[in-house]
This record gives structure tokens, C-alpha cells and sequence, in this order.
């Protein structure tokens, strides 16, 4: 198997029932994402997460001209990945959206924490092959996945470990075929488990 890792990105409570920005069947898509999160583990394949990481004053909130509701805070409860995400020891953690200006809606605008940029870590690790899953869809998920093919990787998705705020009907279906058609390889999760 080449190279591989799995990017799980922005599951944290803000997006899930609950939060500030909830997005729809967002529990779904964590159920589907424990099981590939726990199967790739066992496999030794490493495991990434990416978090919004907003300062309190973002210039990506509404209040300051931005389209999005405060969330995802720094430090914040909402900023916290989901109680029911299980994230194995070891996961690199990718923080992005941080500087005030900073929308962050792609994981390769983050950083880890010791400040590694996500496509340095990848490279790190030799990695060619990228699966994403999280959330959300015609968002982060989508931005993620076009510069992960931009920068030369193989992704594939798990469409049902992924689900999209849909804030114009069919944004989630848009999304995938954007995907589709830059490159990605839509699939199952049952697929890539085998």
C-alpha cells in the first residue's frame, strides 16, 4: 500500500449538534469516521485532525464583516473536537484560521503544533495518499481536498464521513462533483476498510 494517511477535519462541537454553526448529520459522519479513525490505527496509517482555531476577533465573523457566526473560538468548548470523536494517541493536530484576517477553510493553511505547515508534515512522512473525512463538506472538507490534489496527493473520500452545511440547497453535491472533477476518488467508507 502506498504511502497513506487519513486527514479528519474540523469535527469539533461548534459544527455538531449543539454548536454555533451546527452542520446537518454531522453525528453521522463521526460514527463513520471512529471506525475508519480506529481501522487505520491498527493499520499503523497516521491520523491528522484539523481545527478552526479562531482568535475572539476574527475578521471571518459576521460582527467584523465576515459570513459566519462566532465559532470555534481558540480555548473555547466550542473549539473542542467532538466528545465522541475518538482520536488515538499520536494524532497530529493541525490548528488553522488563527491570525485575525485568516478564514482557515483549508487544512493546508494550518499548522501542527510545533508550527510544522500540514503539507511539511505530510512530506515528512512521505505520505501520497491522503482519505479525508469531517466536516464540512462544501467547505473545509472541499478546500482541503482541491489543495491536497493541487499539491500532488491521491484522495480518496468517504462520502459518508462527510456532511455539508448545504446553506444553498445542493452546495453538498456541488462540492463532490468539484471534487470528482479536480481529481478525488469518491467511495465508501466499507470500500476503504476492507
Amino acid at each position: 500500500m502506498e504511502p497513506a494517511a487519513l486527514l479528519v477535519v474540523d469535527v469539533q462541537k461548534d459544527f455538531c449538534a449543539g454548536g454555533t454553526l451546527a452542520v446537518p448529520h454531522a453525528d453521522r459522519a463521526v460514527a463513520v469516521l471512529n471506525r475508519i479513525v480506529g481501522a487505520f490505527d491498527r493499520r499503523g496509517v497516521p491520523v491528522l485532525a484539523s481545527r478552526d482555531w479562531h482568535p475572539a476577533e476574527s475578521a471571518h465573523f459576521r460582527d467584523a464583516g465576515g459570513a459566519w457566526p462566532p465559532h470555534c473560538v481558540a480555548g473555547s468548548t466550542g473549539a473542542a473536537f467532538h466528545d465522541d470523536l475518538h482520536l488515538p494517541d499520536g494524532t497530529v493536530v493541525v490548528s488553522k484560521g488563527i491570525g485575525p484576517t485568516e478564514d482557515g477553510y483549508s487544512a493546508f493553511d494550518g499548522r501542527t503544533d510545533s508550527g510544522q505547515p500540514l503539507l511539511e508534515a505530510l512530506r515528512h512522512r512521505e505520505v501520497t495518499r491522503l482519505y479525508v473525512g469531517g466536516l464540512a463538506t462544501d467547505y473545509c472538507v472541499k478546500h482541503s481536498i482541491l489543495d491536497a490534489l493541487g499539491h500532488g496527493f491521491d484522495v480518496s473520500v468517504p462520502t459518508d464521513a462527510i456532511a455539508a452545511v448545504d446553506l444553498h440547497p445542493g452546495d453538498g453535491a456541488a462540492a463532490l462533483e468539484a471534487m470528482a472533477a479536480a481529481g478525488a476518488t469518491l467511495t465508501r467508507s466499507d470500500s476503504i476498510l476492507k
